[in-house]
């Protein structure tokens, strides 16, 4: 599970980050000193880090400015209320990696952290192939093996799999794999990831009926398991 830290002063906003952050499964520390908040951000791995602008002790641009002299790259999104082009200029100069002004659209936020983690993460986390159970799938070729004989899958399986693999153990809202697999420019329903989890176990699993690696999580999701 990926973590961002919140360095955001305004109660308020604050509040709303954490909510929405871990409503998208993503574990959230907030400091709302900008002092703390450099410490913090240097003495703990963060996957992302969402940075004020306007902050008591040291401002977004200084905490930005420190963590890159001091050779941490964790992605930064600045957040700021002011509009000037320059202020925008100089975090990106800083080592921001975006800047969103407020108030600002939480879905966009969401996809721009999405994006962000997408080009800074590993590109091939999972690997050219994988094996679990009776079967083995190459990513590359595209090519699955059960029981050493061919199975037959498609683009979009090969990719709801190796999303699950990347993630194993983890429960995968049905919303998360929309928005990884499918991504925000089409516009399926939850319950056509029902359809793909249910036609997966039928090529994959010993007994559909009693998954051991697509296993339902009532209420939540999916898990993988090897």
């Amino acid at each position: 599970m990926k973590q961002i830290l919140v360095i955001e002063d305004d109660p308020a906003i604050q509040k709303g980050l954490r909510i929405s952050l871990e409503e998208e499964h993503y574990r959230v520390l907030t400091v709302s000193d900008g002092t703390e908040g450099l410490q913090t951000a240097m003495n703990q791995s963060f996957d992302l880090i969402l940075l004020d602008l306007m902050l008591p002790g040291k401002n977004g641009q200084e905490i930005c400015r420190e963590i890159r002299e001091n050779g941490n790259h964790t992605p930064v999104i600045m957040l700021t209320s002011r509009k000037e082009e320059s202020d925008k200029v100089l975090g990106l100069e800083l080592g921001a990696d975006d800047y969103i002004t407020k108030p600002f659209s939480v879905r966009e936020l969401m996809a721009r952290i999405k994006a962000l983690l997408r080009r800074t993460s590993p590109k091939d986390p999972v690997g050219e192939s994988v094996s679990f159970g009776s079967v083995t799938l190459n990513f590359k070729k595209q090519e699955a093996v059960k029981s050493g004989h061919p199975i037959k899958l498609t683009v979009r399986e090969f990719k709801i799999l190796k999303f699950f693999i990347a993630h194993e153990q983890e429960v995968i809202s049905r919303d998360q794999l929309l928005d990884e697999v499918w991504g925000y420019d089409t516009f399926p329903t939850t319950r056509t990831i029902d359809t793909f989890v249910l036609n997966l176990r039928k090529k994959i699993e010993e007994d559909p009926s009693h998954p051991a690696h697509l296993i339902t999580i009532h209420g939540a999701g999916y898990k993988f398991l090897k």
